[in-house]
């Protein structure tokens, strides 16, 4: 298993923009400048929001977005992990769980007791990361309706 790197996990700002839309790209493999520009923008404005950059040495290496929600579907007031993203050279070491880390203390100083996320079924690492972070399935189940058939 590779060495945890040194991480400063931060606010971001409006600066971290073209950082996260590379490291986007890099994770993706399609850049989404629009986008992300939009959520970086109501992020920055909302005091409901949490948005965070990991930094390794001089570079943003990892971002996550999170935000209050309440009362969806019945659910308590809760925090909710919209995005999280982190360079792949410097994965499996320890700068996603830096990110869940203070995204979690924040949440509690917001007066939630609950995170949650949604992860994709095939997406091991991702699943793998949260589950190492004491994160289980919840109590919710995720529908959808193809409607590209009728």
């Amino acid at each position: 298993m590779p060495e945890r790197v040194e991480t400063t996990v931060r606010s971001l700002v409006s600066g971290d923009l073209a950082a996260i839309v590379g490291l986007d790209t890099v994770l993706t493999g399609e850049s989404k400048g629009h986008y992300w520009t939009q959520v970086l923008e109501r992020y920055l404005q909302d005091t409901g929001c949490i948005g965070l950059a990991a930094v390794v040495g001089e570079e943003l290496d990892g971002y996550l977005f999170g935000e209050l929600r309440a009362f969806e579907f019945g659910s308590e007031r809760c925090g909710w992990i919209f995005a999280i993203g982190v360079h792949p050279d410097t994965t499996r070491q320890g700068v996603a769980s830096s990110l869940l880390t203070e995204a979690g203390r924040q949440f509690r100083a917001l007066g939630v007791s609950r995170v949650r996320t949604m992860v994709n079924r095939t997406d091991v690492p991702l699943l793998s990361l949260f589950r190492s972070q004491a994160f289980v399935g919840g109590p919710f189940v995720q529908l959808e309706l193809d409607m590209t058939e009728e």
